[in-house]
């Protein structure tokens, strides 16, 4: 008999939950979980269990970042009009914004413990 595979807090995950979702939603749900770390299970079991996400910074995580800062910064010089802004433009806009607010907080955050320790 085959060993269950088991998630790193021992849980057998034996039950599969799915939805539909647009293409507009799934590029959304794609980039979030992308710019998260977490894989796209974690990301939404999280999601739907009211808990924030924490982004845990690797070299993928930051290649995602810059990535999308690069494709927002294209997107934004190519717009003439603000009335062009596409509402998931302004969602991924958010959502990169706040990701790099909070890593700013974080490293702050660090710096001063550091230097309380001194």
């Amino acid at each position: 008999m085959s060993h269950k595979s088991r998630d790193k807090h021992g849980r057998w995950r034996n039950i599969t939950i799915g939805f539909r979702a647009s293409e507009e939603e799934n590029r959304l749900i794609d980039e979030a979980v992308a710019l998260s770390g977490l894989t796209k299970q974690e990301y939404i079991i999280t999601k739907l269990q009211n808990r924030d996400v924490v982004v845990v910074g690797n070299p993928r995580v930051f290649k995602t970042l810059k990535t999308k800062m690069d494709a927002i910064y294209e997107e934004l010089t190519r717009i003439t009009e603000a009335s062009e802004i596409s509402d998931q433009l302004i969602e991924t806009i958010i959502l990169v914004s706040s990701i790099y607010m909070r890593m700013i907080d974080e490293k702050a955050t660090q710096q001063n413990t550091a230097e309380n320790n001194r």
